[in-house]
């Protein structure tokens, strides 16, 4: 081993010679560096060995030097060492992009090459690292061919990923915009372009549509061949191809709502004859358009009447309701198109759940109380078991004003599962509180602590000790203290409020905080170490007896565990010490 570091060492002096004889080091750092290195030389040739110690040296050597101050000899040095590292750590992808990341900052090409080559060797099962090979190839390199054959033998390991054929599908889009350009410089240079290739077909995107083919020959769906078409719409010499997609959309995919929707869509690219000066005009533009758009949606539901094609007929609508416009007859006209909708799908029973939100929101706006409390109801009825339509619906009843708001949170208790219950009981509550006698609200509460969903009856608590503290004083939140402390489950804020009223009070009792304190424990004592020294401190105040805190310190320690009990021992020495 001594000989191999002996050697390795021997190998670096010419180098570190250099960069003193021109200055960038001293010769006792140059000793110094010599020193440091055979340590880390020494670190990598143990029997056991950690990235760390590789990382370490890397750091060492100099990953973080300028350009102009870096030798050729440094650079290998480093490509060595991380060469070691990922030969002995191959299922380490983060340490190979580390590699990759250096050998594109110091434009080392032909090894970043080398690494990806090794890299996919190991993990030809991760498409990102082939797209991220290939990529490399046509940007760093300009050697299409190369990320050409690179995603050919990517698609052999996943002949079904989409993210490769859709990278793929750009890659020649992109190369062939690039040909397009580099023979447009030529000519504009008025330079031979004859000993220059530059083929028709590649440049109007032909190897990109044989791409295309093979892509959705293997892979089906509308939403694969739109993002396809997606991709080529960024490119202006894809006039063709985009024709070609849309034609294959229309007549293999009508069955998918997602083909309507960009159908209805393209209607609002539509050309204008001639440019309209005036608002109205333009106004009646839009308003021409968007009853196109809808005409194909009304074709779209003849055929398939689904909750998705549905979805993107209220999306369409919703979305052209949300423009601004200064115009008010297209603004009113959007409003009767998008509320239509919404109606005709909730009355065939396929309006999503999150539109109701939209629908009740307009309905509000419009001042229509009757309608906005039919709708309401009416998505209840639709969704029994949803958590947030009933709270949505309450929230609207409770805006009304509604009289049958408190019958309506009965029936949303009855419909929707127990343990999902919890939004429907902190709104009732804030509703009875505002709303309702005290009378009423106590009765509330009782019914609540009766619940057998932990998370209800620990929040109907805190809320009860609240409202008691707010509608009758300290006296009344210790009362319902008191009637509640043995009831389980309890959170901890349950008991610090209960200890910060105490303290709230003109004359806080010890006897009574200590009490609290000493309830909260026996729940909360053996993880949480905050109370624990929460408890000490009150025992430091002016109103405790510091001879307590020894006791308290020894019962912390026996009754926390794991990590709380380093976390307590840290924070009660700065106690001690004065720094907390």
């Amino acid at each position: 081993m001594a000989e191999i570091v002996q050697q390795r060492i021997e190998n670096r002096i010419p180098e570190l010679e250099q960069l003193e004889r021109v200055g960038l080091f001293s010769k006792k750092e140059v000793k110094s560096m010599l020193k440091r290195a055979t340590a880390l030389e020494y670190k990598l040739h143990r029997l056991i060995i950690t990235k760390v110690d590789f990382i370490a040296y890397i750091q060492r050597i100099g990953y973080q030097f300028k350009r102009e101050e870096i030798e050729y000899s440094i650079i290998s040095r480093i490509n060595s060492i991380f060469r070691r590292a990922t030969t002995k750590w191959k299922d380490d992808v983060q340490l190979w992009l580390s590699h990759i990341a250096f050998c594109k900052k110091w434009n080392t090409k032909v090894q970043l090459s080398k690494v990806f080559s090794s890299m996919l060797a190991i993990h030809p099962e991760k498409p990102a690292l082939w797209i991220m090979a290939a990529k490399s190839e046509l940007e760093d390199r300009n050697l299409s061919e190369s990320a050409r054959q690179l995603f050919l033998r990517a698609l052999r390991f996943h002949p079904e990923s989409k993210k490769v054929y859709q990278e793929y599908f750009r890659m020649e889009l992109l190369h062939a915009e690039k040909l397009r350009k580099q023979q447009k410089e030529l000519e504009q240079a008025e330079m031979d372009v004859g000993e220059y290739e530059f083929s028709p077909e590649i440049m109007s995107g032909k190897l990109a549509e044989l791409v295309y083919r093979d892509a959705t020959g293997k892979i089906q769906g509308a939403d694969f061949i739109l993002s396809l078409l997606t991709i080529a719409a960024i490119f202006d010499f894809t006039k063709e191809l985009q024709d070609t997609i849309i034609q294959d959309l229309q007549s293999k995919y009508t069955d998918d709502s997602l083909t309507w929707d960009f159908m209805a869509k393209r209607e609002l690219e539509a050309t204008v004859g001639e440019e309209l000066q005036t608002a109205k005009g333009r106004a009646s533009d839009i308003a021409r358009r968007e009853e196109r758009c809808c005409q194909v949606y009304e074709e779209g539901l003849k055929s398939l009447n689904t909750e998705a094609m549905w979805a993107c007929y209220v999306s369409f609508c919703l979305e052209r309701f949300k423009r601004k416009t200064n115009v008010q007859e297209l603004k009113e006209k959007r409003q009767e198109r998008l509320l239509a909708v919404l109606q005709r799908a909730h009355d065939s029973s396929l309006l999503k759940e999150d539109f109701y939100k939209n629908w009740l929101q307009v309905l509000l706006s419009s001042g229509d109380s009757e309608q906005t409390a039919a709708v309401a109801m009416a998505a209840t009825q639709r969704y029994r078991q949803s958590v947030d339509v009933w709270c949505l619906a309450l929230q609207t009843m409770v805006h009304l004003g509604s009289g049958a708001t408190g019958k309506l949170f009965q029936d949303a208790l009855k419909h929707v599962n127990p343990k999902l219950s919890l939004p429907l009981w902190q709104l009732q509550v804030e509703w009875s509180m505002t709303s309702q006698s005290p009378e009423e609200t106590e009765a509330l509460f009782q019914r609540g602590l009766l619940s057998v969903v932990p998370a209800v009856s620990m929040e109907i608590k805190e809320k009860y000790l609240d409202w008691s503290y707010r509608a009758g004083g300290y006296k009344k939140a210790r009362k319902t203290f008191t009637s509640l402390h043995e009831s389980r489950p309890f959170s901890k804020a349950f008991f610090t409020r209960m200890i910060q009223m105490e303290k709230n009070q003109e004359t806080p009792k010890m006897s009574n905080l200590r009490d609290f304190y000493e309830r909260a424990l026996r729940e909360f004592g053996s993880t949480d170490d905050d109370l624990w020294l929460e408890y000490i401190r009150e025992e430091l105040g002016p109103s405790g007896q510091p001879e307590n805190c020894g006791m308290i310190h020894w019962r912390a320690m026996k009754m926390l565990e794991g990590e709380s009990v380093e976390r307590f021992l840290a924070q009660y020495t700065l106690l001690q010490t004065g720094h907390i």
